[in-house]
């Protein structure tokens, strides 16, 4: 039994704590200084259950009143908790027992690890807008309805770290028998080993249906209708944030200061692409570094296609950004003196690269999500799939319902979302709506991004009508580890490609065509040899592979080479780096690392002005999804979460000023969106219970019960077979039209292959029960945007930057502006739903008032 009774020690070492800070009721007494109150018999049925006889102290059975490390004893002091159910979480397995009441009990505790815990949110009350709580006296629950236990996984949601660990019988005795199903618990597409208690994983992730009322509730009505279908619900909030990276976490900080903050995130909060970034940030730190300078790196990388106004905004507020994350507590690396640490990268004439050792993102992800949690007007709903945004339009009528004038104005006011766990359905509005969902690097067979990334930014962004830019513009890193024959050893058999960063290039490595010996290549393409662009560093490993594999060479990679360099230097800088290949059999103080380019980022993205906003009222972009001007044709190294902290804190502004201006005037627009949107779910949940009684349940079926009929609507996270044969076949279709080298009619043909792909796709969501589920969703948003880097690349007759097409080898001046995707264009893509309001004016003074709202109908083609 991994819940041991034997006596802790009365004083737990540093690293007995960082391995678990309880392990029983012992180490509960050495740990905070108080011993529990024992009380007995034991019970026959205890054993009838198989559980075993413990001694704890002097008695055995019962534990009660567990103190706090004051001295103070929680409010359920008189609770009384099977032993079994006081066992906590084990390290090394990784599982914790039914734990409902405990939980309960000492869900106040303070941690012992730093950080900071925000006040306790209030119960929801119907129909007034708040954001729904979980069980009342707990400090998060999870994704599975039950409290969250600490968790000790750096930089991770504890709802999603404990996510599907408890027994069947703890869901037996306090969900009503349904034994929901787990969801993902850890990162899918990296390993992280991170699980020290200093980490602050508390979030105040919400649940919409764990109480224990709304439980009883649920349960009474599926009794009586045989119905199995979850609530649907509308949520209404003032800033609605889709995404939990560095531009998402940004700006809800600094709009929580102005009214109640939503950040919806389709996985743990942590998991994004922030989470894994590696370089650092680019500013201007150096006391002999220019902003002139950084400009003018930033524009020869972009050859040239850089939106002056929008490069000269990032570079000259970036010194300002990176002091807004050390005040938000990032710890980047620092020099002897106490200052910043600055390294240099390709494409930098200076050393300006701010960074956290090799784990810039991972830090400064952990910062932010610290933060946040210490907002009361911040509420976290991890593992809660936005489906699409939702509009509204206006038509004005006079008092004899004769049109008077129709807005075009398309304005964003919320967004549908689907909660993971059970797919229901929920509704949330806001006057201001920030896209901030990370790249699309999925689109690609190998990429350094999560699985997560997926392009729903822009696909949701197109479906609501709003203009994309740049979208041939897609980053291949040169330097990924290569894991194919003759390379380095796979942890994982679906693992997505290890970014090894662009410093160690800055640092001094050197890229070579053979493991041993070989050529120093990089000086045939480039005289700045290995410090060139990503662009020209990608294309040109490229052409060596090619070289390679017509010449049938074992390995389809090339070689980078750091061995030349002081050991002890080398695993200061990169320690993650270093770690993570020595689990891969190299070292890299003695060994050539084998790399290969692989997708790593979108340049382009949603188009917005110097204030995030974009052609849809209401909707304001940043980060990967976004499209700013600053990245042109090819992305500076390191200006990536520089643009996001940036341009998040300028969208701040413009969405308070919008919130201060017209918050009043929209209130009516968004109480008469929130009841046709209610209106819609009624006639959906009363078609769904018709069909439900129609349905023939065998005798003694459970409505509860997990085995019950239509099982399949639960199985939101299930990947059904088309999906992946869709998945697949986009991936293979973009990396041979769309990748490093592409020829004009390959992308004309991938074009007309994806347009076909979708409408299979469309057609299997309407005949799935439940949209296709996540896997459904996130091959839609694929599609939608392959098609828009597809027909980018298409329409750009010359090469330049990352876009190189063979047809049009060299640039041309009249091609040097931005590759817009207009409404038009994409109307075909298929559009979202659309609430049509009508108002109608008032006789006595100048004005409209909305007295009705039209159905939202289903995204048509």
């Amino acid at each position: 039994p991994w819940c041991t009774s034997r006596p802790a020690p009365t004083t737990p070492s540093i690293a007995a704590q960082r391995r678990s800070p309880i392990r029983s009721v012992h180490a509960w007494n050495a740990w905070s200084g108080a011993s529990p109150t024992v009380v007995g018999p034991w019970r026959p049925r205890d054993q009838a259950r198989g559980r075993r006889k413990r001694q704890i102290g002097d008695g055995s059975g019962y534990v009660t009143r567990l103190p706090h490390p004051s001295g103070e004893v929680p409010s359920a002091s008189t609770l009384v908790v099977p032993v079994e159910d006081v066992c906590l979480v084990n390290p090394s397995r990784r599982r914790t027992t039914g734990m409902s009441s405990f939980a309960r009990a000492i869900a106040s505790v303070p941690t012992r690890c730093p950080g900071v815990r925000g006040p306790e949110p209030s119960r929801a009350v119907p129909g007034s807008g708040h954001v729904p709580v979980s069980v009342p006296g707990t400090r998060f629950s999870s994704a599975t309805g039950r409290p969250a236990w600490k968790h000790d996984r750096h930089g991770s949601s504890c709802a999603a770290a404990v996510s599907g660990r408890c027994s069947r019988g703890f869901f037996k005795r306090n969900l009503g028998g349904t034994v929901p199903r787990a969801i993902v618990d850890a990162s899918t597409t990296h390993n992280d080993e991170d699980r020290s208690p200093e980490s602050p994983t508390r979030f105040r992730s919400v649940n919409t249906t764990s109480s224990k009322e709304t439980r009883s509730a649920n349960a009474a009505a599926s009794d009586e209708t045989h119905e199995t279908h979850p609530p649907s619900q509308t949520i209404r909030v003032d800033f609605l944030v889709i995404g939990s990276g560095i531009s998402g976490l940004s700006y809800a900080l600094e709009a929580s200061k102005n009214g109640r903050v939503a950040i919806v995130t389709k996985d743990a909060a942590y998991e994004g692409s922030t989470h894994y970034a590696q370089g650092g940030i680019s500013a201007v730190i150096a006391q002999n570094d220019t902003v002139e300078a950084h400009v003018l790196d930033t524009n020869v990388a972009g050859d040239f296609l850089c939106d002056p106004s929008a490069v000269d905004v990032v570079c000259r507020e970036g010194p300002a950004a990176v002091k807004r994350l050390v005040d938000f507590g990032t710890q980047f690396t620092r020099s002897e003196n106490g200052e910043l640490h600055l390294a240099r990268e390709g494409g930098h004439s200076e050393k300006r690269i701010v960074h956290a050792d090799d784990m810039t993102g991972k830090e400064v992800e952990r910062a932010l999500l610290q933060s946040a949690v210490a907002s009361a007007n911040i509420t976290f709903y991890e593992h809660h799939l936005v489906r699409d945004l939702v509009t509204s339009s206006t038509v004005v009528c006079d008092r004899d319902g004769t049109e008077v004038s129709c807005d075009e104005v398309t304005r964003c006011v919320g967004a549908e979302v689907t909660r993971r766990r059970d797919g229901a359905r929920l509704t949330f509005l806001a006057p201001c709506t920030l896209l901030a969902a990370g790249g699309a690097g999925q689109l690609f067979p190998s990429t350094t991004n999560p699985s997560v990334s997926t392009g729903d930014g822009v696909a949701m962004a197109v479906r609501a009508g709003a203009c994309v830019a740049n979208m041939e513009f897609y980053q291949f890193h040169p330097t990924s580890l290569y894991t194919g024959v003759g390379g380095a050893k796979k942890r994982k058999n679906d693992e997505n490609a290890f970014l090894v960063t662009e410093a160690v290039r800055g640092h001094g490595g050197r890229l070579f065509d053979a493991p041993t010996g070989g050529t120093r290549f990089m000086e045939k393409y480039d005289t700045r040899m290995e410090l060139a662009p990503r662009d020209v560093v990608a294309r040109a490993i490229d052409r060596e592979i090619k070289a390679a594999v017509g010449a049938n060479k074992k390995a389809a990679c090339v070689w980078l080479d750091v061995t030349h360099l002081d050991g002890a230097e080398t695993l200061k800088n990169f320690p993650g780096i270093a770690k993570e290949l020595l689990l891969r059999g190299i070292d890299i103080t003695k060994q050539r690392v084998p790399v290969t380019p692989a997708a790593h980022y979108l340049c382009g993205g949603v188009s917005t002005d110097l204030n995030g906003q974009t052609t849809v009222e209401g909707l304001f972009a940043c980060g990967e999804n976004a499209y700013t001007g600053v990245h042109g044709a090819n992305r500076l190294a390191s200006n990536s979460l520089l643009e996001a902290a940036v341009f998040a804190n300028r969208a701040v502004f413009a969405s308070v000023e919008r919130l201060e201006l017209f918050g009043e005037q929209l209130a009516p627009t968004l109480d008469a969106v929130q009841a046709s949107v209610e209106r819609n779910e009624r006639e959906l949940l009363a078609a769904q219970r018709k069909r439900s009684r129609g349905i023939e349940r065998h005798e003694g079926d459970d409505p509860m019960d997990k085995q019950s009929e239509e099982p399949k609507q639960f199985a939101f996270d299930d990947e059904q077979v088309w999906t992946r044969k869709i998945r697949e076949k986009t991936q293979a279709v973009m990396w041979s039209a769309a990748g490093i080298v592409r020829e004009t009619e390959s992308l004309l043909a991938a074009e007309l292959e994806l347009e076909q792909l979708l409408r299979t796709c469309e057609f299997e969501m309407m005949r799935s029960f439940n949209g296709g589920g996540l896997r459904g969703f996130e091959v839609r948003n694929l599609l939608v945007t392959g098609l828009c880097v597809l027909r980018s690349a298409a329409s750009r007759k010359e090469s330049r930057g990352l876009h190189y097409v063979l047809d049009h080898p060299v640039k041309v001046e009249t091609e040097r502006r931005p590759t817009l995707v207009t409404p038009k264009d994409t109307e075909k893509y298929g559009r979202a739903p659309v609430i049509s309001l009508v108002a109608k004016m008032n006789d006595d003074v100048d004005e409209a008032v909305i007295v009705s709202a039209g159905g939202a109908g289903a995204p048509a083609r």
